[in-house]
């Protein structure tokens, strides 16, 4: 999914310029051409996340392979701003969080195990969507985000219910 949001990102910027540059030709088609974009586009990013993979020698593959698994493990881009301080002692702040903890444990409880289940390989866990479809009995990955999305839906109704109107603690 993060791949594909990438290649609509780069697709839809400046003014949608790879879109524009294509040129009907008669011996090739527009999905033959934009299949090959976005193969390089994604490429691009494969390579710009992870680096170039040098050689062919299978060290080198493993090489490879250790630094792309250390850098889905560790490199999380963080934003500075949504770090919590921690010698921020507001008493106010503090009760806050706690509220909204409690509120979203007790929607929690309110679901299936199953779906607890999905919610912690997702976001406590980091599994990627293929890994969860293949540990839970999901057909596709698409499935496994359907259903996050559908629980996500469910716990906002859930949290509205009990007052809760922005996570901000």
């Amino acid at each position: 999914m993060d791949a594909y949001a990438y290649l609509l990102e780069q697709l839809r910027c400046d003014d949608f310029h790879r879109l524009r540059a294509y040129t009907a030709q008669s011996h090739s088609k527009f999905t033959t051409w934009l299949v090959v974009v976005a193969r390089r586009l994604c490429l691009d990013r494969m390579r710009q996340r992870y680096g170039r993979r040098h050689g062919a020698e299978e060290r080198s593959h493993e090489a490879h392979g250790a630094r792309r698994r250390l850098v889905d493990l560790l490199a999380e881009e963080l934003n500075a701003s949504e770090l919590a301080d921690p010698t921020d002692e507001n008493p106010e702040r503090q009760l806050r969080a706690n509220e909204l903890n409690r509120a979203l444990l007790s929607a929690l409880m309110g679901l299936e195990p199953r779906d607890r289940l999905l919610l912690k390989l997702r976001f406590a866990d980091g599994l990627a969507a293929r890994e969860i479809g293949r540990v839970m009995g999901f057909t596709t990955p698409f499935h496994v985000y359907r259903r996050l999305n559908t629980l996500l839906r469910e716990l906002r109704t859930a949290l509205a219910r009990r007052g809760v109107q922005d996570s901000e603690p």
